[in-house]
């Protein structure tokens, strides 16, 4: 029983791509019209503007006559601004069925004009790829660390062994929300003041009820 329980739940997080409502998943990874394409730059790509052709929408992500390929080395780094607030909740990265697929994304978020000696500060989050040149697989990313976007770097910091590498799409799932800077400035001040105010909280009902 056990083991056709695991295999339920483990169909329900993966089956979204095949015959649960398509449309909803193209829906569900429109985030594309929400970056600021004009401001979105990609470090290391070996034909200028190429970066932006692999943000596209859900029904056109497996085409490949449009990818980026990097140049010098097998790195790139996409810097991608949004129009407004974005939760981002997962990331698809499709490329070759080859060595020249990206095996390890690295995630920054809100450090515009992001510049390859960045990339050794810590990321908010990091994932080892498997090769999907399908686009099917999903990176869930932890939305605790990506609620209020601005804009999001991704960083390609190796392929599986080729010289250059390629994308043909990358699909960010999430929410947006327009921006409003003094909503967005009242979140900051909120955000590091509620960790004292949860300690004391959480202490005082504690020992009411303890007593």
């Amino acid at each position: 029983m056990s083991g056709h329980g695991h295999g339920h739940g483990h169909a329900h997080g993966c089956g979204c791509e095949g015959e649960h409502e398509p449309a909803e998943r193209g829906l569900e990874y429109g985030l594309y019209r929400k970056i600021d394409l004009d401001k979105l730059q990609c470090l290391n790509e070996s034909r200028e503007g190429d970066g932006k052709l692999v943000f596209k929408p859900w029904e056109r992500r497996t085409e490949r006559n449009q990818f980026v390929e990097s140049d010098a080395d097998e790195e790139l780094l996409f810097n991608i601004p949004f129009t407004g607030s974005v939760k981002l909740k997962g990331i698809i990265i499709s490329g070759e069925d080859d060595d020249s697929h990206p095996a390890e994304i690295r995630l920054f978020k809100n450090i515009p004009q992001m510049s390859f000696d960045d990339t050794g500060r810590e990321p908010e989050q990091a994932f080892r790829l498997n090769r999907d040149p399908l686009a099917q697989l999903e990176y869930p990313t932890k939305i605790a660390r990506f609620s209020s976007v601005h804009h999001l770097s991704v960083h390609i910091s190796k392929n599986f062994g080729a010289e250059s590498t390629r994308v043909y799409y990358i699909g960010l799932r999430g929410e947006y929300a327009e921006a409003h800077r003094h909503e967005v400035t009242i979140c900051n001040y909120e955000a590091s003041a509620n960790p004292a105010d949860h300690k004391v909280e959480s202490i005082i009902p504690q020992t009411n009820f303890i007593s």
